[in-house]
């Protein structure tokens, strides 16, 4: 049953417990009891006696060894074939940007071969004994996502506009599929995290910042990856699905990362935990614990959260496993040693590096110790084996036999693309639109311009083939579209002209311009701000709009992002605006909404309606039944054809910010927008586009020095001068850091020194740089340090601060190995620069 597009408030009963989506005064206040905040979850999964006497037969003549092995899962650029057939690992992962034989355009076969070899690996007993089969386990959360060819489905946040909640089970079902071609079992999603805060880089991955849309999607999507309980529950057609990530994420303090919600316990479950509420009453068979605390404890080592309350309150009996070396992040533990973990409930470990080994051999010799019981190992693989044989995992044929193993024509099959189209009109909200700019006669003179409207991989967002979405082009992407595609064939098959330039410029004065713009992609914590103001310092997108503007033309704005910006600017310079969030593959479907049919009839109505509210500044955030609710515009709201424009054009443009100057971070776990990481060796130049880069001279590879992937290896080997350095297309002004007497600053580690200068330096353009000798400032003991430079001495240097291209490099001509991480210009030190300009 769809959802009303009311939204009305409290709309929806949360079974026996609570209101549904309940803020503000309407907030049930009067539960005191724990068990009564915490309900028993009925999944509707019969009583099995016959399983769990197989299971505890199993589980009898188990060794330790073999125990603990399907406890661990790496990843596959970190094991070989052969370490499946010697460990017999329980499962195993692929990460963002891992892809088979490290190959990003891998084929479906490539992926049914690694499938087809691990799953044999892991039953030959011939080394290890054991013959449990193992599992896949990958993120496919917008669609199969990592593959090439997939049908890329609107990220949740769109999806959440859309409130259809058999929309949701129809893309789950496809995804599911289009899954099972590649041989894989099971899929971490869905997120059902409830978005408190919209400067936390992983917005987009939530369907709504209240939790009425995310119980009923969390349902709707366990069911159409893992079938229903009462119908084709784990079939042939269904995968294993992760309900994640549990608890609290999407309300950490100031939308931080992997940092910490405050919430009280009846807030926990209120708000956050509503997700499971759905997903768990699905059936559900894992949950991914998160990286995130709750008052200060990591929930990767919560007993009370993962045990008493999922498991016991909640009656969980499926299993839990860890996120990306989330384990380590547990005071105490390292990636490769953490007994906490496992007692407080974690069954599964994910750990993708080479510190699966270490945590194996630690494991075997905790439980030896007596510093883990036997009897929380025993219940953790019981839970895993469970889940195995619920999903037929013993029964099934392997994977490259499978029903539909191989089959390449469902993979971006013209039906899952007409599902993921319908999902794209329904997500767009229609913001502004003044004199019913829209929708549009399909015969005009359009032109379309901005940087996002022929790049798919823009339109897509982060998690799309490589982890951060980074990196692709069009041509990445076969059987997709761009919202220029779109536009184009809607325009000329109806006899109009389209002009396309990414600058605004024109031959013909056009009757129309489309602009599309806004963020690129990100994900998890490098996506996280520190405001939600768009292009806060460099406006390039807000000229294009203003040019277009003065030159007497309507301008339709279409804007792309994973979260509500504060966009005052750029909406005073639209004559309408358009959400239209972060819409996957098929971005032609754009053009069926703003575009009347040939016959000046509508084709199809703006539906979507905002799931989360949107900022009426850059540094406050609000969420629907806050005190002194006051967004620029409400949760539910969204124009179709038939209301009338609400938005002028006078909206403040006064961003509200503090007069504190923030840090201008440029590097932190990833480089940040608007710059990329360059490497050059003698001429030759090479932008850094996934986790590896090399040229000549340099090469760069990522590396987790506290979380995942947030350092960088640079390796100089002395054959000619190198370079890795941030650039971007257009200068930032870093003036006003000047004046308030800011630093550059940087996180370096030297693992090997050489007998050559190692020059820190700043570009503003050719000819035009400024660089200092840092090898006697570097302490040569595999330590890290941070080192800063006055922002005066690069201007004394002649470096002009108001346009810099490149506010950081390392250069050299000698064999220097180092490692650096945060980099950043910060205002206001309070002590003396490291490296002096006298």
């Amino acid at each position: 049953m769809k959802l009303k597009k009311t939204f009305t408030l409290c709309s929806l009963m949360m079974a026996s417990v609570s209101m549904l989506g309940c803020t503000g005064q309407d907030k049930v206040t009067n539960v005191n009891a724990e068990q009564e905040i915490w309900p028993n979850i009925e999944t509707g999964i019969a009583a099995n006696p016959e399983m769990e006497a197989k299971i505890a037969n199993m589980l009898a003549n188990m060794t330790l060894e073999q125990k603990i092995a399907q406890m661990i899962q790496p990843e596959i650029r970190d094991i070989t074939v052969e370490d499946m057939r010697k460990y017999g690992f329980g499962s195993y992962l692929n990460g963002g940007g891992a892809f088979p034989n490290n190959d990003k355009h891998a084929s479906a076969a490539d992926w049914i071969e690694l499938a087809e070899k691990m799953y044999q690996a892991s039953i030959d007993d011939s080394l290890d004994g054991s013959s449990i089969p193992t599992m896949w386990g990958t993120d496919a959360v917008h669609g199969h996502n990592n593959v090439i060819g997939a049908t890329l489905f609107p990220h949740n946040i769109g999806l959440g506009a859309t409130n259809n909640p058999e929309l949701i089970e129809k893309i789950a079902a496809a995804t599911a599929q289009e899954v099972m071609v590649t041989g894989i079992d099971w899929v971490f999603a869905p997120t059902v995290a409830v978005v408190r805060d919209d400067r936390w880089g992983r917005t987009y991955e939530g369907y709504s910042e209240d939790p009425e849309i995310v119980k009923a999607y969390s349902a709707a999507i366990v069911k159409g990856l893992q079938g229903a309980v009462d119908e084709d529950f784990l079939s042939d057609k269904r995968v294993i699905s992760t309900v994640k990530h549990f608890l609290g994420d999407g309300g950490t303090e100031g939308g931080d990362d992997q940092g910490n919600n405050t919430a009280s316990e009846q807030e926990l479950f209120d708000i956050h935990a509503q997700g499971y509420v759905g997903g768990l009453g699905a059936g559900a068979q894992t949950v991914m614990a998160s990286f995130n605390s709750w008052n200060g404890e990591k929930i990767h080592g919560s007993k009370y959260l993962l045990t008493d309350v999922l498991k016991g309150k909640m009656g969980f009996d499926g299993f839990v496993v860890g996120d990306w070396n989330g384990h380590g992040q547990i005071p105490g533990c390292t990636n490769g040693n953490c007994a906490q973990a496992a007692n407080a409930g974690l069954d599964v470990y994910m750990v993708p590096t080479d510190a699966w080994k270490p945590l194996y051999e630690n494991l075997i010799k905790q439980v030896k110790s007596g510093e883990i019981a036997q009897s929380r190992i025993d219940d953790a693989v019981t839970r895993i084996l469970r889940v195995k044989m619920r999903a037929g995992l013993f029964d099934k044929p392997s994977p490259a036999k499978r029903p539909l193993s191989g089959k390449t024509e469902i993979i971006g099959s013209a039906e899952h693309r007409a599902v993921a189209k319908q999902a794209v009109r329904e997500s767009l909200v229609l913001l502004k639109n003044k004199q019913q700019l829209l929708p549009l006669s399909a015969n005009a003179n359009v032109l379309v311009a901005g940087q996002g409207a022929d790049n798919i991989g823009m339109q897509s967002g982060g998690w799309t083939i490589t982890w951060q979405g980074t990196g692709n082009e069009n041509s990445d992407f076969p059987g997709g579209s761009s919202i220029f595609d779109g536009i184009k064939n809607t325009v000329e098959q109806a006899g109009g002209q389209v002009q396309y330039n990414v600058n605004g410029e024109f031959e013909s004065k056009p009757d129309v311009a489309i602009v599309v713009f806004g963020e690129q992609p990100y994900a998890e914590g490098n996506g996280d701000l520190d405001n939600l103001e768009y292009q806060r310092g460099n406006k390039t997108d807000l000229a294009l709009l203003k040019k277009l503007k003065d030159a007497g033309i309507p301008v339709v704005s279409l804007f792309i992002s994973g979260r509500p910006m504060w966009v005052n600017a750029e909406l005073n310079a639209s004559d309408a605006f358009v959400a239209t969030w972060l819409p996957g593959s098929e971005g032609d479907a754009i053009s069926d909404v703003i575009f009347k049919k040939q016959d000046g009839s509508i084709n199809h109505d703006f539906k979507g309606k905002l799931s989360f509210s949107w900022p009426n500044n850059p540094v406050g955030n609000q969420n629907r039944g806050d005190k002194d609710y006051a967004p620029l515009l409400p949760y539910g709201f969204g124009l179709t054809y038939q209301d009338k424009n609400t938005l002028a054009d006078n909206l403040s443009e006064k961003s509200q910010v503090a007069a504190k100057l923030e840090d201008l971070v440029l590097f932190e776990r990833a480089v940040k927008a608007p710059w990329s990481l360059q490497l050059q060796s003698g001429s030759e130049l090479q932008a850094m586009t996934s986790s590896r880069a090399a040229l000549n001279a340099v090469s760069v590879k990522t590396f987790d020095k506290d979380v995942q992937e947030d350092a960088r290896a640079i390796s100089f080997n002395g054959k000619e001068a190198a370079a890795v350095r941030l650039m971007a297309a257009f200068p930032s002004d870093l003036r006003s850091y000047v004046e308030k007497a800011g630093q550059l600053q940087m996180q370096i580690k030297v693992d090997q020194a050489a007998d050559a200068p190692l020059m820190l330096g700043m570009q503003c353009g050719e000819n035009c740089d400024g660089q200092f000798d840092i090898s006697k400032q570097v302490k040569a003991a595999n330590d890290w340090q941070t080192l800063t430079v006055d922002l005066s001495c690069f201007a004394e240097q002649g470096v002009q601060l108001g346009q810099v291209f490149s506010p950081w490099q390392l250069a050299t001509e000698g064999a220097w190995q180092v490692s650096i991480a945060k980099l950043s210009v910060t205002s206001a030190h309070t002590e003396d620069a490291t490296v002096s300009c006298q």
